[in-house]
């Protein structure tokens, strides 16, 4: 009897040391040291840099402006916009976000032309989607360019931390050579500009989005997880933004600031931006072997065909 008790207690410390492998799987790690890229720009006042985009009486500008909160309800999500449109440059925000059960919810800060170009815009995107009980939150990357939507170019991420309980940078560089995206300033994805694959790269101004809103068709599990409203409202905290980028000028000549030329107007036109440093791409190696679990390059049974730049 005694020896069944025991194999009884074995097995159930087993269960509970998977159960807090699996449940803590993305806060056991220690991160490469990598050079502190939101230190390298200013931070703009939310009131000065943002306007509401939708959902105004869930927005709120707290801090004198240098911080704010976006709330999704029954009624409506929320989102803020740039109030300027830029070619080029680097895009952070401190974000924390909802607390508790969060499937379906999705929180996005990003740059997008859809609203000027319909069917043909361009999108960079950092999505992180809510969690059911056995999951955390997880970060979505994305690119689409000139209205290719049909070919989603999704990446995803697990966190190495719990983002509910204090601010994380999330970033975002783009240039004329790559686009980059940053967790707490260690890169996670680059995608390189080749001029084997032009039609892929975002190549018109774009304006930057801060949002929440109801993902529940796609967000958690391909749609398996909805968001159940009676843990509403759901409210995630922006902080500490950064809009360093070339802005775009209707009124100049588009050499001034365009994709085609340099520009000593671009933030991030000098070499340290050109290429990621040996020290960034250590880390993002660890990122991808540690954290990342899928890629649309490796979805073969999605795409009959490989998009172009996965060859490279």
């Amino acid at each position: 009897m005694a020896l069944s008790q025991e194999k009884l207690l074995l097995s159930a410390l087993l269960i509970l040391c998977l159960t807090i492998e699996v449940s803590s799987h993305n806060r056991r790690f220690t991160t490469p040291s990598v050079t502190r890229l939101t230190d390298s720009f200013p931070r703009v006042p939310v009131d000065r840099g943002y306007s509401k985009a939708f959902g105004a009486p869930n927005i709120q500008i707290l801090n004198n402006g240098s911080m704010a909160t976006l709330a999704l309800d029954k009624t409506t999500g929320s989102g803020l916009v740039s109030n300027g449109r830029f070619y080029y440059g680097f895009f952070s925000a401190a974000i924390k976000l909802p607390a508790g059960l969060s499937p379906g919810v999705v929180v996005a800060f990003y740059l997008s032309n859809a609203d000027k170009f319909p069917h043909n815009h361009d999108e960079i995107d950092i999505e992180l989607l809510g969690h059911d009980k056995r999951n955390d939150w997880v970060i979505q990357t994305n690119v689409y360019a000139n209205g290719s939507v049909s070919t989603g170019r999704e990446e995803k991420f697990y966190l190495w931390f719990d983002p509910t309980q204090q601010y994380h940078y999330y970033s975002i560089l783009w240039n004329n050579y790559h686009t980059v995206f940053f967790v707490d300033n260690i890169p996670v994805r680059e995608f390189l500009h080749s001029s084997k694959y032009p039609s892929v790269y975002p190549s018109k101004p774009m304006s930057v989005y801060a949002t929440i809103w109801d993902g529940s068709e796609w967000a958690t599990h391909g749609g398996k997880y909805g968001i159940n409203y009676k843990y509403a409202p759901f409210v995630v905290s922006f902080a500490e933004m950064e809009l360093s980028g070339c802005l775009s000028n209707p009124t100049a000549p588009a050499s001034s600031c365009s994709k085609a030329t340099t520009s000593s107007s671009d933030p991030v036109n000098g070499p340290e931006f050109t290429k990621l440093s040996q020290q960034q791409i250590a880390a993002m190696d660890w990122a991808r072997r540690k954290l990342m679990f899928y890629s649309y390059c490796n979805d073969k049974p999605r795409f009959k065909v490989l998009p172009p730049e996965c060859q490279y």
